[in-house]
């Protein structure tokens, strides 16, 4: 870590976003606020007059189907990848995460109501600087189909290769994208790219009593011709959302990242798992410094 890569960051008010999450399908109304130096993202879930706090760290996420989940005792947060991408694409530090249900608003599937909030709150800087690390040897985890991986920077700060391939009949092509990612590239690239899933694995979702709520308004449901009922953004819109995924997860390590780290087909399985890497790395880069 350097003595200083950036000046922290929090919010500078207090700001809210109401909807319903997608697989409970529960009204959940989440709060903005701002927090001090070295505080992290923390989530605040009120329920029944108590507040439990879980930081947004790795250690707390558990293994949850196609989201990412954070528990701490029996307290859970579910689906927190999009507000994730969004405090870590806008570089906000520092922030409380006040939830009165479980699972985070699914709203337009995109992180950008939750950037749009952000930045309606407006930021302030902090005395404290914000830690920093850079990969300094590649690492990978996953298989020859799936993988993610992150390699020594060729400049500073992250830049993110995302790939998709759905096979060459399905109605979602082979899609690539690669990114510098600094606030405004978040805010214009990424934040708007939504959710995206095929319209058998939504029946089947249906089926499970996941999702009920959940119209193909709510998010892209692809049918054999496309989007049913609702256009692109862009034309690349479900590598784009990939990599928002990717900035969720990464934020979970804690600190900044520097590196190009590449994703071919990944999950949030294996972005955590890249995560845990790297804080392993981490680890004993501080033990070489210190012996």
């Amino acid at each position: 870590m350097s003595s200083c890569w950036r000046q922290q960051r929090t919010i500078s008010s207090v700001v809210r976003v109401d909807g319903f999450g997608y697989w409970s399908g529960r009204d959940v109304c989440v709060e903005f606020r701002p927090a001090p130096p070295d505080s992290g993202i923390v989530f605040v879930r009120t329920e029944a007059g108590t507040a439990r706090h879980i930081p947004a760290r790795a250690q707390y996420r558990v293994e949850v189907p196609r989201r990412t989940s954070l528990q701490d005792g029996g307290v859970r947060v579910d689906m927190i990848e999009h507000i994730l991408a969004a405090l870590g694409g806008l570089q906000i530090d520092n922030c409380e995460i006040w939830a009165d249900s479980p699972e985070m608003p699914g709203c337009d599937g995109s992180s950008w109501p939750f950037v749009a909030a952000l930045d309606a709150a407006g930021v302030t800087r902090q005395a404290a600087c914000r830690r920093h690390w850079s990969v300094r040897r590649t690492l990978r985890v996953g298989d020859q189909r799936c993988w993610v991986e992150a390699r020594p920077a060729t400049r500073r700060g992250l830049t993110v290769e995302c790939q998709i391939d759905y096979g060459p009949s399905g109605p979602i092509q082979q899609q690539s994208l690669t990114l510098a990612i600094t606030p405004q590239a978040f805010r214009q690239e990424l934040s708007a790219a939504r959710t995206f899933i095929l319209e058998e694995e939504a029946a089947w979702m249906r089926s499970q009593g996941l999702g009920t709520r959940v119209t193909c308004q709510d998010l892209l449901v692809f049918g054999e011709r496309g989007p049913i009922d609702n256009p692109l953004r862009f034309p690349d819109e479900c590598v784009r959302h990939k990599m928002l995924d990717l900035i969720g997860d990464l934020t979970l390590a804690g600190c900044d990242l520097s590196g190009y780290f590449v994703a071919h087909c990944s999950s949030h399985r294996l972005n955590a798992e890249l995560v845990g890497r790297l804080l392993a790395e981490q680890a004993r880069d501080c033990l070489a410094r210190t012996a």
